[in-house]
């Protein structure tokens, strides 16, 4: 490692030790405690100036990470030099030191490797022949004392030879560390001692054993770290893909083959000379990103959150370019990187798998296969593999590249590592002759509409570079990134999961979760369009403009190309334009209002569409991330295909208004159990609007609300029940009807932790309120705890009550997500009076924060304006509110004046987080 630090450009301008040295040797008076603190103030002046000199070369040369990484673990080198010569010559001299009085200062770990960043760990050992003297304690306190003193964050041990080989033996991590020890300072020849100690005592013979548990390690981390990766803010280090997977390798290679460098692994056959360079150029670029992120966090951070993406990509001259900022340019080198980590783990493993397996067996992989097929196309089978008979052989006929997938589908295998580094290497050969091959096209669909596991062999066709290559337009979204919180994955990770998720529904392992696509899915007859629509629905992301649009257009030109009909074509196109058409109108659209349901139909025009759109609908809100599907989401869409199919299905015919209304209130008098009497009183207190928004499970609840309160002469009632059907607590209140009281239940809600996903506000003849609110808690699950729900009623009582200075409570609430702050969203504000025969449509879009529907609330109560039902969707960092509201009179708002100026009210209120202390009246 001597050698990487030599190589390191005016090393004494980042540090001199011989200055520095001269200066500790001046100190000459005052008691141990004295000397030592005028010490540390002359080794914190030489580590800050070392420091801003690595900042300074990090500044000029932003993407040069190996090099600054090399230099920090330099800088760390001669602190520690200084360190201890200061302590053993100047506080505890020992000049005739004992056979046992030998001390041996060794770097260990990351830092043993040579690389650090700004604030990295210091792991060190100090090593000893026998048991630890008085003297050997005092020095490693004292030095120990003195680092601390310096900010450092030590990871220290204090062990014997024996102790070191015995630790080793039993623990793997301090096996790791010890693995990459490097001699730091001390005695040489006691160090000496400890590496061949711990070669003969602990690294011979263990090789397979040790590779075995680094790849289960390896394996265990993914999956704590989730197992993917394309996660949009990825752990750097830690993660899929990231240094610690390149570290892996290292580690296999010096421990199995007794490598001291990188470099060797190519004399060892591990990699060849271009793997070697892929492998220093992703590990230069990953420790420059993180030590961008070091001095960023000014902590020891390895998390590419959303709040530092963006200055790290300044800091390392990335631009905005068309269709992509600059941002999103560096995230997708981020993640190409995390692909090249993961193509080199591929090819490095295989060769490990050839060294160590034991005849007829694959070593730490399992076979899939069940069966050996007879006919593989000149393919041949590796225990078990899919493999090649040349090198040549995907030259002689590029075709055999789609083949060598559509076989792995067919039968079920897995494709062994070496014929995979060679279709990664030939993927090049794709030009436009094979994609235009009918044959080549043939099994491409043949995959993608695979009746077996899709995902899984168009996740190998994509990581060796084939998909990108056969279907271009396809390779511009591979490792792109979208620059917000709502989406999980980069575009190519979320299609490839929605495709996964399309083929379970299909094969119904997913039939508890969406049992009415899984039940309808026999009844699709447009099968493979469906799997194409699902390929290319974000296919134009990117490329600036309307990506649906753009992608119906994509979709026009590749499925004749694909060999689909023309109405197969046809209906691609359709599904790709229309894609978020119906998570849309489900999701911010009153579906109570006849007319939404209509419009809705009018644009998806046949049943066969209706249920493609359903499933597709489905697969891309669930591959969005974890967490983004709910049971609510789940009740909007069943809700509106319902609608949508009956009018589709029997047009004109369909039930009218005044026929559901009926069938609704038989079934409530059916449930609640009443007289006639009392029931007709009950029902008449009503209008029609309030029997076609609300499921008769709610009009049950709320009667039995409403009677408990007149039985009491209750003024105001509250009800709030966990809904596990729709994933969110209904929150029922009846009161007395007036001004403001939207609002003044949505602060309150929001004082109480909660967020309104969905709100129905109906008035009763008799001038009672009757509201219904679906919350959830900021993890998108229901109230279902007794306390809470307790709490959350009684925060709306005393709200409603006007207990409590609500707007200076609001204000005071700290916000709970801070990495919003990083996403700029223009408030904007769409007034539509065509989307309903009887309310004004109001949508606004603006970044959520804590109580932003209390705001908006507010501000059309200021407006004058009745809202008569609100339904709220977030997106990450993005929400939007729409309104369904009518004058104090009850009709449209169509004045040109009263809408300029509930337009600048709402948008004062989406952009201001502050408006609400300004309210005296609140």
């Amino acid at each position: 490692m001597a050698t990487r630090f030599d190589a390191l450009p005016q090393r004494r301008a980042i540090i001199d030790r011989r200055r520095a040295a001269d200066a500790l040797g001046a100190i000459d008076a005052g008691d141990p405690a004295e000397r030592r603190a005028r010490a540390t103030a002359i080794l914190r002046a030489a580590l800050d100036a070392g420091r801003g000199e690595i900042a300074r070369r990090l500044t000029a040369a932003p993407t040069q990470g190996s090099d600054i990484a090399a230099a920090y673990a330099f800088l760390t080198d001669q602190i520690l030099r200084l360190t201890y010569d200061f302590t053993t010559q100047a506080l505890f001299p020992n000049p005739n030191p004992s056979a046992a009085q030998r001390l041996a200062l060794v770097a260990v770990g990351g830092y043993g490797r040579g690389e650090m960043a700004l604030h990295s760990d210091v792991d060190i050992a100090f090593i000893s022949p026998w048991k630890q003297t008085g003297w050997g304690e005092q020095v490693i306190e004292s030095m120990l004392y003195t680092l601390w003193d310096l900010g450092l964050k030590v990871g220290h041990s204090s062990r014997s030879l024996d102790e070191m080989v015995r630790m080793a033996k039993s623990d793997l991590t301090i096996r790791t560390a010890l693995l990459e020890a490097r001699y730091v300072w001390g005695d040489q020849p006691l160090y000496d001692e400890a590496a061949r100690r711990f070669e003969r005592d602990v690294v011979a013979g263990t090789a397979r054993a040790f590779v075995a548990d680094k790849l289960a390690e390896r394996n265990q981390r993914h999956e704590r770290m989730g197992d993917s990766r394309y996660v949009v803010e990825p752990n750097l280090k830690e993660g899929k893909g990231g240094l610690r997977d390149l570290h892996a390798l290292f580690w296999i290679g010096k421990y199995a083959y007794n490598v001291r460098h990188v470099g060797e692994l190519v004399d060892k056959g591990l990699l060849s000379a271009a793997e070697l360079r892929r492998f220093r150029r992703a590990e230069n670029f990953l420790w420059a990103v993180r030590c961008h992120l070091h001095i960023i966090a000014r902590r020891a951070e390895d998390r590419l959150t959303f709040d530092v993406q963006s200055e790290i990509a300044s800091r390392m001259h990335y631009a905005d370019r068309p269709g992509r900022t600059a941002v999103e340019r560096f995230m997708r080198h981020y993640f190409l990187t995390a692909k090249e980590v993961g193509d080199l783990t591929a090819i490095f493993l295989a060769h490990i798998d050839e060294t160590f397996a034991a005849r007829g067996r694959r070593f730490g992989l399992p076979t899939i296969g069940r069966r050996r097929p007879r006919d593989l196309d000149g393919f041949l089978l590796d225990r078990g593999r899919l493999s090649v008979p040349s090198d040549d052989f995907f030259a002689e006929d590029p075709v055999r590249l789609l083949r060598l997938f559509a076989l792995a589908d067919r039968h079920g295998l897995e494709i062994h590592p070496q014929t995979m580094r060679c279709a990664g290497r030939d993927a090049r050969l794709i030009d436009a002759r094979v994609r235009e091959d009918k044959t080549a096209n043939a099994l491409f669909l043949d995959v993608l509409a695979s009746p077996r596991d899709p995902e899984r062999v168009l996740r190998w066709m994509n990581e060796a570079g084939v998909f990108g290559r056969f279907v271009p337009d396809f390779g511009r979204v591979v490792a792109q990134m979208q620059f917000d919180m709502y989406h999980h994955y980069t575009v190519d990770e979320h299609t490839l999961h929605a495709i996964g998720l399309l083929a379970r529904i299909e094969k119904g392992e997913l039939e508890a979760d969406h049992p009415l696509a899984s039940g309808m899915f026999k009844q699709i007859a447009s099968r493979r369009a469906l799997y194409v629509a699902v390929l290319l629905h974000d296919i134009a992301k990117g490329r600036g403009g309307d990506h649906s649009i753009l992608g119906a257009e994509i979709a026009e030109r590749l499925c004749p190309r694909f060999g689909m009909t023309a109405a197969e074509t046809d209906t691609v196109a359709w599904l790709v334009r229309y894609h978020l058409l119906m998570s849309a109108t489900a999701f911010k659209r009153d579906l109570s209002d006849f007319k939404t349901v209509l419009d809705f139909a009018e644009v998806v025009q046949s049943p066969e569409r209706l249920r493609l759109l359903l499933v597709l609908t489905i697969v891309d809100i669930r591959a969005v991330g974890p967490g983004v599907w709910n049971g609510w989401k789940r009740q909007l869409l069943c809700d509106l295909y319902a609608a949508a199919e009956e009018v589709l299905r029997l047009g004109h015919k369909q039930r009218g208004r005044g026929e559901r209304i009926a069938l609704k209130r038989a079934e409530l008098a059916v449930e609640l159990g009443w007289s006639r009497t009392r029931f007709e009183a009950h029902a008449e207190r009503f209008p029609d609007s309030y029997w076609v928004s609300e499921g008769v499970d709610i009009l049950e609840r709320n009667a039995r609300l409403i009677a408990a309160a007149d039985a009491g002469h209750k003024p105001l009632s509250i009800a709030a029940q966990a809904d596990t059907q729709r994933g969110a607590t209904l929150v029922s209140i009846y009161a007395g009807d007036h001004p403001g009281l939207f609002y003044r239940i949505a602060g309150a809600i929001a004082l109480a932790g909660g967020n309104i996903i969905d709100a129905r506000i109906h008035t009763t003849r008799d001038g009672m309120a009757i509201d219904n609110f679906l919350v959830q808690d900021p993890f998108g699950h229901a109230f279902d705890d007794p306390d809470r729900l307790r709490r959350l009623t009684q925060t709306i009582e005393d709200s409603l009550a006007a207990r409590g200075q609500m707007a200076a409570r609001l204000a005071a609430k700290p916000p709970p997500r801070t990495r919003a702050h990083a996403f700029e969203v223009v408030p904007n504000v769409l007034i539509d009076n065509h989307a309903s025969n009887r309310y004004t449509v109001v949508e606004v879009n603006a970044g959520d924060r804590p109580a932003l529907l209390h705001a908006l609330a507010y501000a059309l109560f200021q407006a004058k304006v009745t809202i008569h039902s609100a339904h709220i969707a977030t997106y990450g960092e993005r929400a939007v509110d729409v309104f369904y509201v009518t004058d104090l009179l009850g009709d449209k708002i169509e004045s040109a004046a009263r809408l300029r100026t509930l337009e600048r009210l709402l948008l004062a209120a989406a952009g201001d987080a502050a408006a609400e202390e300004a309210r005296a009246v609140a």
